[in-house]
């Protein structure tokens, strides 16, 4: 009877408020009045919340009022508003923060003048890219790609992921009989061999350190299964890109790339056993985690077989080689072309460190020792290269450098001497070893991971870094010409 009274009441006074000059304290008065009423009606311990019986919630402390926004934000930033009985971080703001979360999962392409987009999800039906920006009339075959693809594509050794996957690359546009037409090529590879039971358990529980608590975070929303973007399945489309960058810097330059192994953990390929100039992918390919020194790689896939028993992973460094890059390219400040190439592994799974050049052993060498000494560059007869190359007519640098510390690049532009990178992999985060962690509701738990999972990403990788390696040189050489072409039709 109260509430109805009071109801009626505030109705009346809302209608007199509309009128010309009337107060609006009696509106205020009438609300105040309705909220007591309701409020005597709600019964005892109605503020609290209440879960499902079983639900990861039902042994969570009961929600409290607060007594300021203080407190209220305090639970915002995760950190407990309160003395016993405050909601406890990761449950209510957690679900609030998924409920309004309306993120959207950019930074899926990579270049400017030859940009590739990737898309796809580890145990979605197919993964793909986009190349944008491939020159006309280059002729590029199905096998061409494949072959790369098969390089990374798992279930290759005992020391990768056993997954089975056939990754066979449907071109669906961009070629007519084996020549492309200048425009958007689309590279699509089936995920046939998908298990989504083996993620049941990960897709209540954050792994450490992968990203499933930080995409949760930022989209509110999770792969469950398989890692979605997160996964190194998307490394797929890359790979495909790199291929056709490969085929174009091959045929216009005689530009090879070659990555491998130089270390697992704390074994490590003896610098004095080898020459990374001269370095070729057949001896990388003897070995299944390829490195070309074959003492070492038998010591590295030891290693490896017995972690991969124990249910633990490890990483490692892969270097690569980009030999008979021509000088130019790159551009000063911000288009730095190891600014760049450090962005394209860097957005690699798993990469932790970038090295160029003599990289973090430079600052143990003084100057004198780390400078790179110009000499006259002799004319030496080019090989490998087609008769209708655009460098056949390239300007011929008037230099070269007695050694290489800088690994091909000064200021920021390449120098015509071999390109050396380095890049750092960590561990695979997703092991067997059980492992403290918490829900997706905040309560600690403890993880053993299941699934098929590398041991090692470093074998698997290689390809991956030699393609992001081809994509980068290919877009800075097409942004190289396009400048230099307005140039010359400027100075006409």
């Amino acid at each position: 009877q109260r509430l109805t009274t009071t109801t009626t009441t505030t109705t009346t006074a809302l209608r007199r408020s509309r009128r010309p000059g009337a107060s609006p304290i009696p509106v205020v008065a009438a609300a105040a009045s309705l909220v007591l009423a309701l409020a005597a009606l709600a019964p005892e311990g109605a503020g609290e919340a209440k879960a499902a019986p079983g639900s990861s919630l039902a042994s969570s402390p009961p929600l409290r009022k607060f007594r300021s926004l203080r407190e209220f934000r305090s639970l915002r930033e995760f950190r407990s508003p309160g003395p016993a009985g405050a909601v406890p971080a990761g449950t209510w703001y957690q679900q609030q923060h998924r409920r309004n979360q309306r993120s959207y999962a950019r930074g899926n392409s990579f270049g400017e003048a030859f940009k590739i987009t990737t898309w796809g999800e580890s145990h979605g039906g197919t993964v793909g890219v986009v190349i944008d920006g491939c020159p006309s009339r280059v002729r590029i075959t199905q096998s061409d790609i494949q072959c790369e693809l098969d390089r990374r594509k798992p279930g290759q050794s005992r020391i990768v992921s056993p997954r089975r996957e056939d990754d066979l690359a449907i071109i669906t546009s961009g070629l007519q009989d084996n020549y492309t037409l200048g425009t958007p090529i689309t590279v699509i590879v089936q995920n046939k061999d998908a298990r989504p039971r083996d993620y049941s358990d990960m897709s209540l529980k954050y792994r450490p350190s992968h990203a499933d608590a930080t995409y949760d975070y930022k989209y509110g929303i999770l792969a469950n299964s398989g890692g979605g973007r997160a996964s190194a399945r998307e490394t797929v489309g890359r790979v495909a890109a790199g291929a056709v960058a490969k085929v174009i810097l091959r045929r216009a330059y005689g530009i090879e790339i070659v990555a491998y192994v130089k270390s697992v953990k704390d074994i490590v390929m003896d610098s004095r056993s080898y020459d990374s100039s001269t370095v070729t992918v057949d001896q990388v390919e003897k070995s299944p985690i390829r490195c070309p020194d074959e003492r070492t790689a038998d010591r590295m896939v030891k290693y490896i077989e017995e972690i991969r028993r124990d249910g633990n992973s490890v990483g490692g460094v892969i270097e690569c080689v980009a030999k008979g890059v021509p000088a130019g390219l790159g551009a000063p400040v911000f288009d730095k072309l190891e600014a760049d190439l450090a962005k394209a592994i860097m957005s690699i799974p798993a990469t932790k460190g970038f090295e160029i050049g003599s990289g973090f052993e430079g600052t143990n060498m003084l100057g004198s020792e780390h400078n790179d000494p110009f000499v006259p560059y002799e004319d030496v007869e080019e090989t490998n290269i087609e008769e209708s190359s655009p460098s056949k007519t390239e300007k011929r640098r008037p230099f070269k450098t007695v050694t290489n510390n800088s690994g091909g690049v000064q200021g920021g532009i390449s120098n015509g001497e071999d390109i050396v990178i380095r890049a750092a992999f960590k561990p695979t985060s997703t092991i067997r070893l059980a492992q403290k962690t918490i829900t997706k509701d905040g309560a600690p738990a403890i993880l053993e991971g299941k699934g098929r999972h590398d041991p090692c990403v470093l074998p698997r990788a290689v390809p991956i870094v030699e393609a992001m390696v081809a994509v980068t040189l290919v877009d800075h050489l097409l942004r190289h010409k396009s400048s230099e072409t307005l140039a010359g039709i400027m100075d006409t």
